[in-house]
């Protein structure tokens, strides 16, 4: 993506900010995101004990639901009970696209490892007719989306960059990168577009830190407040 694109509006699903009382990962903030114009948003997806790929950020469900435990020791019709609030469940892949389809992209970012192949199963099986963007932090993972679509979007995500960021996404065949946005600047944003990857930071909150990130050349702002974007 050029340089001069407009920048894209990601919201960081269902956490605070524009999603308000939306909760995380649901398909509640899926509808939030439609709602006030964003171009992407981002799902977690983890796996279930059954094999159920379903949105969830964390390893357990203890933080975001009023249940207990590894989501990976449950089964579907058990994550099914529990609220992730305001009466939300906790909704599959499948659910999450049928809900986004034709109307916004998904960055769906793979949580944990072996996820790959089923989730571009699923996301093939669908048809669906947007962005997709397969997102992690486990370089394996992003292997094996290429492996299993050879014409994927793929989006390496840094926690702490590398002596050579751009050497590491070429080499994983990576489409974007991923920055936390306070380890972006002008010569890594430079060096990542001359390497041609789109660069996508995040999460960037407050307005003096969105013009930076604009100023820089950031071609997407992950952001809980993507209405400021």
């Amino acid at each position: 993506m050029a340089k001069e694109s407009p920048v894209r509006k990601v919201l960081r699903i269902g956490h605070r900010g524009a999603c308000g009382h939306a909760p995380e990962n649901t398909l509640a903030s899926i509808e939030k995101a439609i709602s006030i114009g964003c171009d992407l948003t981002e799902v977690d997806v983890q796996r279930t004990a059954d094999g159920s790929l379903i949105l969830l950020h964390d390893e357990r469900v203890d933080r975001t639901t009023n249940g207990r435990g590894l989501v990976a020791d449950m089964k579907l019709e058990d994550v099914r009970k529990f609220d992730a609030g305001r009466d939300r469940n906790i909704p599959t892949l499948e659910e999450a696209l049928k809900t986004a389809q034709g109307r916004i992209g998904l960055i769906l970012e793979l949580k944990a490892e072996g996820l790959a192949y089923d989730v571009c199963g699923i996301v093939r099986a669908s048809g669906f007719p947007g962005e997709i963007i397969y997102a992690s932090f486990l370089r394996d993972e992003l292997q094996h989306v290429r492996r299993a679509d050879p014409d994927a979007c793929t989006l390496l995500l840094f926690k702490r960059l590398p002596k050579d960021p751009a050497a590491e996404a070429t080499g994983l065949q990576a489409t974007h990168v991923g920055l936390r946005f306070d380890t972006a600047t002008l010569p890594l944003v430079r060096a990542l577009h001359k390497a041609r990857l789109t660069v996508f930071v995040y999460t960037v909150n407050k307005p003096a830190d969105i013009a930076g990130m604009r100023t820089l050349g950031a071609d997407g702002i992950v952001s809980d407040f993507p209405d400021r974007i």
